[in-house]
């Protein structure tokens, strides 16, 4: 699929093409009329230049044959001008297909003054030349990807290699018998202000739910703190249905929208029930609630986390708060219907009308997959892969990692440091022990580049014409870092050049509501590849997919430390070793395991309190 402005230009090109051959027909240059529909026939199956220059090839060998064909003096004015108009054709060519090598799926009328790939910081707007940190490796790559442009694709690319994972299915929303239900006394109310994104929000509504079971206590709807980080005001029904989420667990916890009356003007924290970070541990356990917030509860009514999210530990924990914390992720927490609406024309026009209808949608889009309506005309690309590149330049900075920029890079990204993040220098320069960027990256500690991402793309076989959605656009360096990936995939398709401007304009001012459309694209894609497994959007949609997506939802998950590796022979590796390590690294990292002790049961929802496993 094309953006309008390059389809017209398709469309001119086949008449102009049209007329050149008419042109020569009538000139005498061609004889049979029958030559003229061959050639015209095959002109107008070529989608590429390079099948665009084998053609020419074939069929001048063809031209040569055919009867009628004149070359005397008279028409030799003809064929110059017929060379020189095909010249003039593929320069024209040349030069619309730069124009939109990096432009796809453009729905709307209007161009998108926003690039997929910049985000609002001079860090990523400013033109560079291209990156490349594994020349060598990238050429291999692009050679055996050409090589294998026109064989069969494999299709356990799209499937999940272990069979024992259509084994596991979705129960956490049943009923058990020995759960006794919600207390018919409370002892006081729960107030949560959660901090962070989208995806630590989630992960701190389902904790506070978790929470409140465990205390006997009633949950007023959460409210999200606004940060200057995120610079989202939404609150919890602009993201999630409220309704939807409080007669879900009616039958597990006491849930209400907001305080009784009587309590409305209580200063919380005067009267000494608001809990904070310093108050609880990271991962606290049940003991430590009951230890610390039970009391508090019991004596005042009420305690208010403050900016609450990571603060329930997973294990050990009984089995119905476990089993109630995956109702809550998995069953409860709905998009709202705007984002659901919005939602489902991003998969329509991902697929490009060939849309499928799985579990997977059916929970994600809700009503609106009904939207989603089978055009067999239309039909494009039946499938497509999702990568979360996670290459922001405060995650980069972060890093401490070099990426092949020279001293240009290093000094763009301590100045960055310095201004973002003058408290973690401090604490640098307090510690003793230092940390090369090359030894940061033998340890797996770096973010992979797009141009890491392609490559292992690349050795597991995916085909250059795969269409690739990008979850977050901001890419530190831009276009100047994608260039390596997109001369590979140049497929790459975003949430900003596919939806129009008055689609997106709702959501322009909500970071948390865009990221909401990227976990639907992600969570519905075919194959869903990450880069840092500690993301929570990351860790989020693959346990989404996990719990809802069978055997036919596989998530990539590359481990860094062995990746660099491999990448660290990039001199010397031949691309078949290079394509059987990156192949085993990945397989290893689907194995459908249960979830082990002390996991996120958000990440891997593998276990009996949460899915049941069918023999």
């Amino acid at each position: 699929m094309l953006p309008n402005t390059c389809c017209q230009c398709c469309v001119w090109w086949e008449v102009v093409v049209s007329y050149t051959f008419s042109f020569l027909f009538r000139s005498g240059v061609m004889g049979k009329q029958g030559s003229h529909k061959s050639l015209r026939s095959e002109f107008q199956g070529w989608h590429s230049k390079t099948l665009l220059l084998q053609g020419l090839k074939s069929d001048s060998s063809k031209c040569n044959s055919c009867r009628g064909l004149y070359v005397g003096k008279k028409h030799i004015r003809a064929i110059v001008a017929m060379f020189g108009l095909l010249g003039c054709l593929f320069l024209l060519d040349s030069l619309i297909i730069s124009f939109f090598e990096f432009t796809n799926l453009q729905p709307g009328t209007a161009p998108n003054n926003s690039s997929e790939f910049q985000g609002r910081d001079s860090y990523v707007y400013r033109k560079q030349s291209p990156v490349y940190m594994y020349e060598r490796l990238l050429n291999l790559a692009s050679s055996a990807l050409a090589e294998k442009e026109f064989k069969q694709e494999s299709s356990n690319l799209w499937v999940e290699p272990f069979r024992q994972a259509s084994s596991w299915k979705p129960c956490a929303e049943r009923k058990v018998q020995s759960n006794s239900g919600k207390p018919v006394q409370s002892n006081g109310y729960i107030l949560i202000s959660a901090n962070g994104g989208l995806n630590q929000q989630r992960v701190a509504i389902c904790n506070a739910v978790a929470v409140a079971s465990l205390l006997n206590a009633t949950l007023v709807i959460p409210e999200f703190l606004y940060s200057n980080v995120w610079k989202d005001p939404s609150q919890f029904g602009d993201i999630y249905q409220e309704e939807y989420f409080m007669n879900t667990l009616k039958d597990d916890i006491s849930i209400e929208k907001e305080l009784p009356p009587h309590m409305k003007s209580l200063d919380v924290e005067a009267i000494g029930s608001q809990i904070t970070d310093a108050d609880l541990t990271k991962e606290a356990t049940p003991a430590d609630y009951i230890k610390v917030v039970l009391p508090l509860l019991l004596r005042n009514g009420v305690v208010h986390f403050l900016g609450y999210g990571n603060r329930l530990g997973f294990d050990p924990l009984p089995s119905d708060i476990q089993r109630l914390r995956c109702k809550c992720n998995f069953h409860a927490l709905k998009f709202a219907p705007k984002i659901q609406q919005l939602g489902s024309i991003l998969i329509q026009r991902i697929r490009k009308y060939g849309a499928r209808r799985s579990m997977l949608d059916t929970q994600l889009l809700g009503k609106f997959i009904h939207n989603n309506k089978y055009h067999e005309g239309k039909r494009g690309s039946a499938k497509y892969l999702a990568l979360h590149l996670r290459f922001e330049i405060d995650m980069v900075a972060y890093s401490l990692c070099e990426f092949g920029g020279g001293e240009e890079e290093r000094k763009e990204l301590q100045a960055y440091r310095e201004r973002h993040f003058p408290l973690f220098l401090e604490r640098l320069k307090k510690n003793s022990t230092f940390i090369s960027p090359m030894n940061l990256r033998k340890l797996g500690r770096c973010p992979l580049t797009p141009e890491e991402a392609a490559l292992v793309l690349a050795g597991l076989g995916f085909k250059p014409e795969t269409y690739i959605y990008l979850a977050g656009s901001h890419i530190y360096g831009g276009n100047s870092r994608m260039e390596p990936f997109t001369s590979l995939y140049p497929n790459v398709i975003t949430k900003e050049n596919l939806l129009t401007d008055s689609e997106l304009a709702p959501f322009r001012n909500f970071s948390s509501q865009l990221a909401a459309l990227d976990f639907i694209a992600c969570a519905s894609a075919d194959v869903f590849a990450m880069t840092d497994s500690g993301s929570q959007l990351s860790s989020l949609v693959s346990g989404f997919r996990t719990y809802y997506g069978g055997d036919h939802a596989p998530t990539l998950r590359p481990n860094k430390t062995r990746l660099a590796a491999i990448l660290r022979e990039n001199n010397t590796i031949k691309w078949n070793r290079f394509e059987v390590r990156v192949k085993k690294m990945i397989l290893e990292g689907q194995k459908a395991g249960i979830r082990s002790y002390g996991r996120s049961i958000y990440r891997n929802p593998r276990c009996p309190e949460c899915m049941c496993k069918h023999h």
